[in-house]
């Protein structure tokens, strides 16, 4: 497995500092980048696609916690270790899939454990990734268990409570989320391009631009424009385009 590519962020320097310092001793761990706002956060994660964040609570303007609930808008979101002085906050923290809650001053022998507890993580993930696509998608009906080709699928979108499957012949509605919808799919040529929206890209035929930086999305044989967000655009380019 390659280096852990790891963002620190906190508004203090000198915490900054030690983080970095004590993560350098794991020859697994890459610090890639580091920041001290929330808004810099966020810029710096769409920036370098880091595998992890250690992520501070109490910070000016947005907070540790405000930049974890972004983050999860994301495509592609990191891991989220909160870094902080305050433990009040560490209940809070695991609404936002935090794996990990380190308090300050940092015990080397905790931090160790988060490592590998990350390490653990980022090796499933790989190896999800090598598994060969096979079967359909299963989906709940009435009363029955439903087998869609993935292929077929167009994109699916979430409206409310639902999840609607929109395919070559039609179009079904499922309770299942779409981050699991999309996890399903992960071996086949969908990519997420709006919190509500998952594209199967061999469908793709036209992106123009919208308004504020967003685009949309044309599919074939549909009339239906798709919203792409600015969070999506440039790794949506980079799959579609040669």
């Amino acid at each position: 497995m390659d280096k852990m590519r790891v963002l620190v962020v906190d508004d203090e320097h000198y915490s900054r500092v030690e983080l970095k310092h004590l993560l350098g001793e794991f020859p697994n761990v890459q610090v890639v980048g580091e920041a001290d706002s929330g808004e810099g956060a966020i810029m710096k994660v769409i920036q370098l696609q880091p595998d992890v964040v250690f992520l501070d609570v109490e910070m000016p303007k947005l907070n540790g916690m405000e930049v974890a609930k972004s983050l999860l808008e994301l495509k592609n979101v990191p891991i989220i270790v909160f870094a902080t002085a305050y433990p009040q906050f560490a209940a809070e923290a695991f609404r936002y899939e935090a794996i990990d809650y380190l308090l300050k001053p940092f015990d080397e022998d905790r931090l160790s454990q988060t490592v590998t507890r990350i390490e653990k993580l980022l090796s499933s993930k790989v190896d999800r990734k090598k598994t060969k696509p096979i079967g359909k998608l299963a989906v709940e009906g009435e009363g029955e268990i439903l087998y869609i080709e993935p292929k077929n699928i167009k994109y699916i979108y979430r409206e409310e409570k639902v999840s609607k499957i929109i395919t070559v012949e039609k179009v079904y509605e499922v309770k299942l989320p779409l981050k699991d919808l999309e996890a399903r799919l992960a071996h086949f040529p969908f990519f997420r391009i709006h919190k509500s929206y998952l594209v199967n890209l061999d469908y793709v035929t036209k992106l123009t631009p919208w308004f504020s930086g967003t685009y949309q999305l044309e599919i074939e044989n549909s009339l239906e424009k798709l919203p792409v967000s600015r969070n999506y655009l440039k790794e949506l380019r980079s799959m579609l385009e040669i």
